[in-house]
């Protein structure tokens, strides 16, 4: 068993639960961290009875202290969707920005390594394809997603001024549109929000024409390629996402068909403010650096996600 001690932020979200569960996996001690605003503590409540495992209801936003010595700080913390940052825009910036000066601060009174989760979103809605870590992003900052998307830059560009000025062990994931067993039903993404849909029979939203493009990345893949940017030598921001662009009316498609309820057809709808209309990431650097890529095909990744939200709607 390793004596290294690895702090989660966000432990009880989506992606941060299942890092938490690797981790553990791995022979790490492991603190989780959330303020539950958007966690979940059923997506971590089969680690509680582990010693390897603690947990603190602390929002990040306010001073963070962890005794003890703590080799590693993952900062997953923050809401991740368009539904949860329009109706918590300043806790999205506070988190972005005292959250992440907190625990930057933390790592360095700690001598720990830390590792930031940033965004696609930082490249906005992107005038160049697919995209590279070197672009800049075409982000409107006082747009309704601003709040999300400039929290994300800003939390980039201290980390990168902590790394600078104070020699800090750091590292930054972009983050691209992931998916899987423990994302939230209601959580206005659009994977859940047609495996919703389509299980209760109802009419699936698709906005716009459908032609704007996503690329959906299996949660295991995504841990892996995090694991593996944690421990390389590697401190720029590196893109994590799966490269296999599909429209969204041919993604409502495939999950209609997966489904297979005859009642849920597809509506369209207004397109929202600043919606991105193609998002696919570049992933040379990844692949050179860190040896990685997607394993998880999208037939074997939606066929999991569907089996999982099933269980969530039968036992709502």
């Amino acid at each position: 068993m390793s004596e290294s001690r690895i702090l989660v932020t966000g432990a009880a979200g989506f992606i941060g639960s299942h890092l938490c569960d690797r981790f553990i996996q791995d022979g790490y001690r492991v603190i989780g961290m959330d303020n539950l605003i958007t966690g979940n503590l059923s997506n971590i409540e089969h680690l509680f009875h582990l010693k390897e495992f603690e947990f603190y209801h602390h929002d990040v936003s306010k001073f963070v202290h962890v005794p003890g010595e703590l080799q590693y700080i993952l900062h997953f913390a923050s809401p991740a969707s368009p539904i949860d940052y329009l109706k918590m825009p300043i806790q999205t910036l506070k988190v972005g920005s005292l959250g992440t000066h907190n625990l930057l601060g933390l790592a360095k009174q700690k001598k720990s390594r830390i590792l930031i989760a940033s965004t696609s979103e930082v490249y906005g809605d992107p005038l160049i394809h697919p995209q590279s870590e070197e672009y800049w992003g075409n982000v409107n900052p006082i747009g309704p997603r601003g709040v999300y998307d400039e929290a994300k830059r800003f939390q980039e560009a201290i980390t990168m001024a902590y790394h600078r000025y104070h020699g800090l062990d750091t590292r930054i994931v972009r983050i691209f549109n992931t998916y899987g067993p423990r994302m939230r039903m209601e959580d206005g993404r659009v994977l859940p929000a047609f495996f919703s849909q389509a299980i209760r029979g109802e009419e699936l939203s698709v906005f716009g024409d459908g032609n704007q493009t996503r690329s959906f990345c299996f949660i295991s893949d995504l841990v892996e390629g995090i694991v593996r940017l944690l421990f390389s030598n590697y401190t720029l921001p590196v893109n994590l996402g799966n490269p296999q662009e599909i429209t969204v009316l041919e993604f409502a498609k495939e999950i209609l068909k997966l489904v297979n309820n005859p009642k849920a057809k597809i509506s369209f709808h207004e397109l929202p403010i600043d919606d991105p209309k193609q998002r696919r990431p570049d992933i040379s650097v990844a692949k050179n650096v860190l040896g990685w890529e997607p394993k998880i095909d999208r037939q074997a990744g939606l066929q999991l996600s569907y089996e999982y939200f099933k269980k969530v709607v039968i036992n709502n």
